[in-house]
């Protein structure tokens, strides 16, 4: 970017990731972002400000809470921040045991308007799948939990999913399952996580045929094709599958360690291996050279 640049405020969604209503809020709510306006009051970011948000994902990716930021920009530190994730997982887990759907919306609503995606994936959603599946274990009312939750969530990110792809133009990534879930809150976790950063999707919830997934993918065209792995693969028909299906190819999930050594021995060109959204994202982002390699979570 040009030092004389200045963008409009739907480019800078586009080039950091972060929406406008995100941007608006860190402006009017925090302070964070001083813009340039137009005669009729658009907003205008110079490089100063580009390089602002881009200090602002830093923190967020830390632990920051967005509360914290401006504090940590003026006053930086090397320790580790301390944010309100904790308390916001347990606030949800409060409104999914009393099965409030009113409090599950504004809570999340809050969240999704001061975060970006990338953000909530790594600092609320995946912890509170992980605390959830802890505590379902031995709660006794965990199906009735379980259920409730998983209604409203696939409901909220579908949502999302539709209305972003509606904006969205170009290619999709084809998104599937290989295995029989009732519901895969990470493979929703994976297409909001894409159509909030501008890739569109197409969703397959149920898994297909090897022969149905590949006559999917003629159809479509897709950018990718992103399948979602249960705990047990059959590496052959796998492999048999992939070989018809041109391009790009991003599989794996929650469970792609199990199965990494059976994967990389596929020797498929442009394979590569995930295990969380935000992987398979940045893996979409800047795919790398070097087929059948595991990207790591965030940290």
């Amino acid at each position: 970017m040009r030092s004389d640049e200045l963008l409009p405020i739907g480019e800078l969604a586009r080039r950091t990731g972060v929406n406008p209503v995100t941007l608006r809020a860190w402006e009017r709510r925090y302070g964070l972002l001083k813009p340039q306006r137009t005669a009729k009051g658009h907003r205008l970011y110079p490089s100063d400000q580009v390089e602002r948000v881009e200090a602002i994902l830093a923190w967020l990716q830390r632990g920051a809470s967005v509360g914290q930021v401006r504090d940590l920009l003026d006053k930086p530190t090397t320790m580790a921040p301390q944010g309100d994730w904790q308390d916001r997982q347990s606030q949800l887990i409060e409104a999914i045991a009393s099965l409030s759907l009113r409090t599950l919306d504004q809570q999340l609503n809050q969240a999704m308007a001061l975060y970006p995606a990338i953000t909530l994936c790594e600092q609320l959603l995946l912890p509170l799948l992980d605390r959830l599946a802890l505590r379902w274990r031995t709660y006794f009312n965990a199906q009735l939990e379980q259920v409730f939750f998983h209604t409203w969530l696939r409901s909220k990110l579908g949502a999302r999913v539709y209305h972003d792809n509606l904006l969205l133009q170009g290619p999709a990534v084809l998104l599937a399952e290989d295995a029989e879930h009732p519901f895969d809150p990470s493979l929703w976790l994976c297409a909001w996580l894409l159509s909030s950063n501008g890739i569109p999707v197409e969703i397959l919830e149920q898994p297909v045929s090897g022969a149905l997934l590949q006559r999917a993918a003629n159809a479509l065209r897709p950018r990718a094709l992103l399948l979602h792995l249960g705990p047990r693969i059959d590496a052959k028909a796998l492999q048999h599958t992939l070989q018809g299906i041109n391009g790009v190819k991003l599989i794996g999930g929650a469970t792609v360690a199990i199965h990494q050594a059976q994967l990389q021995a596929l020797e498929l060109p442009d394979l590569y291996l995930f295990d969380t959204p935000q992987a398979a994202l940045r893996v979409l982002q800047h795919p790398q050279p070097q087929p059948a390699e595991t990207t790591s979570p965030c940290n």
